[in-house]
């Protein structure tokens, strides 16, 4: 039998990323997923800052990144 394999788009990658960010974000604050999903969502991170900023934020250690996410996460709701 032939292997068959699809390559994932930009766009799923790009999502694949976003989702696997909440996941840190939610593992290290020990909530759940979808409390961080929605803190995020509610200030705009994941559309105005997390999937526009995808090629620079990749290149970050997942720790770093992380920390990062979570003093923007912070902020951003502070500000709002």
């Amino acid at each position: 039998m032939e292997e068959f394999y699809m390559e994932p788009s930009h766009d799923e990658i790009v999502m694949a990323f976003v989702a696997s960010c909440i996941e840190d974000v939610a593992d290290r604050l020990n909530v759940d997923y979808s409390e961080i999903f929605e803190r995020m969502e509610r200030v705009g991170l994941i559309d105005q800052y997390i999937y526009p900023c995808y090629e620079a934020l990749h290149t970050e250690s997942r720790e770093n990144l992380t920390t990062s996410l979570i003093n923007t996460l912070n902020r951003w709701e502070n500000e709002k």
